[in-house]
């Protein structure tokens, strides 16, 4: 089952989005009167496919990409076959170098663009996804520890719900959290709390940097893991999605905040949880170490997410449109940060996936159902936007820095300069892949041993 789940995420999140990239420059191309000799899904031997018109559709041997070969392209190219440019004018080196440098764009272009199509519908047909408990009154359970010893401990304590916020009446912790979020510094949050039976009113002054947590206590978000990451502590020590975390060193573990925090204080050393997996208790050791997950966060971490209580809210198409357009473009802006972060070593490049590891991924997402193949392939679909914008020669980035060189320069570059500019940019890239593809097997074999 799992094989099958395999080839199915492989299929609908590799496969479509690579269809969709090279659907943007077959579209541009002809566009621009172009004329497409070849559109394959994959690369090496072709397959299986069907020819209409001047274009061969194919499925080719390695799923690793596809590409998309237009008559007379630059033979520097590496998809451009044997053929030189004639001259004729569907040939793609006898467009202007502004409509080919479009044609190169259109590919990355529409990998920005698809999600906000692909979130769209899925708004409007499920709703928006947020969290559940964000509907919940709020109760105090529980304070960060942090809060309790501080000079300016919370007002609230174990045991209160609070009734109102600044005369608004039975707040959820939607409204809770926003009345902290857009009270200004200085100013001064009237909660009306009540405690056994007992009612009093309380003044919570808002600081430079207000932690709703240290104020209002423990979100209700249950401690029970959704992914483990590969190679990370979490997966060492033996920890499995669907494990519900219920003490750590012998102190009960309610909700997932106070497990988050008992991690983070550990520094570093090992921990003794209880879980429990499919209704069993069991016993398990971890130790925490920092950045496990290599991100850039100086926390000690073991690498595990919780699971997401999901809730939905049905929407208008407008207000889908527009809550689709914001989480492609807060997408956008999270993996710039995580490429440039890459570039300054702030990020290890062994956080990158590979095949091995998007695939498994791909796998996960459709066990788990469609929501998580969207949201995947929405990941995927902009880390290839950004990606093939690169300007790393054989990527689309690295075509359009030539081409605005050669404009600048007002002649074209000589084909042994590019064929070099090119062979520079496959050797990178081909270093790259190794290095991720090797960190993906030992993930993988970290995971089984």
């Amino acid at each position: 089952m799992d094989v099958l789940y395999l080839i199915v995420g492989v299929g609908l999140v590799l496969g479509v989005m690579v269809l969709i990239h090279e659907w943007g420059h077959f579209v541009a191309a002809r566009l621009c009167g172009v004329r497409v000799d070849v559109f394959s899904i994959g690369f090496g031997p072709r397959l299986f496919g069907w020819k209409k018109g001047p274009t061969d559709y194919r499925v080719s041997a390695l799923p690793l990409g596809g590409y998309v070969r237009m008559a007379g392209q630059d033979l520097s190219e590496v998809d451009a076959g044997e053929k030189p440019p004639t001259g004729a004018p569907d040939e793609l080196m006898s467009q202007p170098r502004w409509q080919r440098a479009l044609i190169s764009f259109a590919g990355p272009a529409v990998n920005l663009i698809f999600p906000v199509f692909l979130l769209t519908g899925l708004f409007t047909m499920v709703g928006v996804p947020y969290p559940a408990y964000l509907d919940a009154p709020v109760h105090v359970t529980g304070l960060p520890a942090n809060s309790e010893t501080s000079p300016s401990p919370s007002p609230l304590k174990p045991g209160d719900t609070v009734l109102s916020i600044n005369g608004v009446a039975t707040p959820s912790w939607e409204k809770a959290l926003l009345a902290l979020k857009q009270a200004a510094p200085g100013a001064t949050i009237k909660m009306e709390v009540d405690d056994s039976g007992v009612r009093r009113t309380v003044e919570v002054p808002v600081k430079e940097q207000t932690d709703a947590n240290s104020i209002l206590g423990y979100a209700p978000i249950r401690p029970i893991i959704d992914q483990v990451a590969p190679g990370t502590p979490a997966e060492r020590a033996g920890l499995r999605e669907g494990d519900e975390i219920t003490a750590v060193n012998g102190k009960k573990i309610e909700y997932w905040e106070q497990f988050r925090e008992a991690t983070q204080s550990s520094n570093g050393q090992s921990m003794t949880l209880e879980v429990v997996r499919k209704g069993q208790s069991t016993h398990l050791t971890v130790t925490p170490k920092k950045d496990a997950a290599e991100t850039g966060q100086n926390t000690y971490q073991i690498g595990v997410l919780p699971r997401d209580e999901s809730a939905y809210k049905h929407v208008s198409f407008s207000e889908s449109l527009r809550f689709a357009f914001t989480g492609t473009v807060d997408t956008i802006e999270r993996t710039m940060d995580v490429v440039g972060k890459l570039f300054s070593g702030r990020v290890s490049i062994k956080q990158l996936q590979g095949p091995v590891g998007i695939s498994h991924m791909a796998g996960q997402a459709v066990r788990r159902g469609p929501m998580d193949v969207i949201f995947l392939m929405v990941l995927i679909s902009v880390n290839l936007g950004i990606l093939n914008l690169l300007p790393i020669p054989i990527l689309d980035g690295g075509n359009i820095l030539l081409l605005a060189i050669e404009g600048v320069m007002r002649r074209d570059l000589s084909l042994s300069f590019k064929e070099r500019f090119v062979q520079v940019g496959l050797v990178f890239l081909l270093v790259i892949f190794a290095v991720v593809m090797y960190n993906d097997i030992l993930r993988r074999i970290s995971s089984h041993s």
